[in-house]
């Protein structure tokens, strides 16, 4: 039987599953989702090494974003990840024509990563880590009695603490990028700066996603485990309870 494919953290969120398995590939969308997300800023950097003409690179990046969508319209397939890709797509395109400036197409991935270092970092400070909310949210989401979805997997500390060092983890990716990036775009390097960006970007990601599962897996799957085992007892109880009314 095949599996729906699962992409980003969702896929560290069925670690415990049953029959669930982890791919980084499908954790970046599969091939698919990686050629996707990659091509349109390495078409930019091309494009802009053989032109050099700011608009022209503007719009040949743009096209290629557009017959993304476009190819997965006709295909009838899903559009959510192509979409909010052009739509990230489109707003540095037009920070680059309006500015004139090609680097300023890295713009808004310095605001972005400083956002999430910020907010990831405040997780930490009050002890309740980002990516846990994330990870166990998209297991379960909590529509009912959130102090009991939140106590579940913060009150067992081994996978606290793994949720601590997985958010720490990706605060320092996000610190790294910007630490690397933005000195090349302060010094105008947009070659550099978009060799460096490709590079950081989907294997950065590919890697921190990798060890996160590596620091997650195992408190993870025992809590899961637990947690069932203690719905079997309960089961169970209920199961002979039943069964002693019945009697009765």
């Amino acid at each position: 039987m095949q599996t729906k494919k699962r992409s980003g953290l969702a896929t560290l969120a069925s670690i415990g599953a049953e029959g669930s398995t982890f791919s980084v590939i499908d954790s970046l969308g599969g091939i698919r989702g990686v050629i996707e997300s990659m091509l349109p800023g390495l078409l930019f950097v091309i494009c802009f090494v053989v032109t050099r003409n700011v608009q022209t690179t503007v719009i040949v990046a743009a096209v290629i974003a557009v017959l993304q969508v476009v190819v997965r319209l006709i295909q009838r397939q899903s559009l959510m990840g192509a979409i909010s890709g052009l739509v990230s797509i489109a707003i540095c395109l037009i920070w680059v024509w309006t500015s004139h400036q090609a680097r300023d197409y890295y713009m808004m991935g310095f605001i972005t990563n400083a956002v999430y270092g910020v907010l990831l970092a405040i997780s930490l400070i009050v002890r309740v880590p980002a990516l846990g909310l994330v990870i166990e949210s998209i297991r379960k989401m909590p529509t009912e009695n959130f102090g009991a979805w939140l106590h579940e997997w913060l009150d067992y500390k081994p996978l606290k603490r793994a949720y601590m060092y997985v958010t720490g983890l990706w605060i320092a990716v996000f610190v790294l990028r910007l630490v690397l990036q933005v000195p090349l775009y302060l010094t105008n390097h947009v070659v550099w700066l978009g060799t460096v960006r490709l590079i950081m970007g989907l294997p950065f990601w590919a890697l921190a996603i990798w060890v996160s599962y590596l620091i997650i897996a195992t408190p993870f799957m025992r809590l899961h485990h637990k947690n069932r085992e203690a719905k079997q007892g309960d089961e169970d109880q209920n199961d002979v309870n039943s069964s002693e009314v019945k009697s009765a």
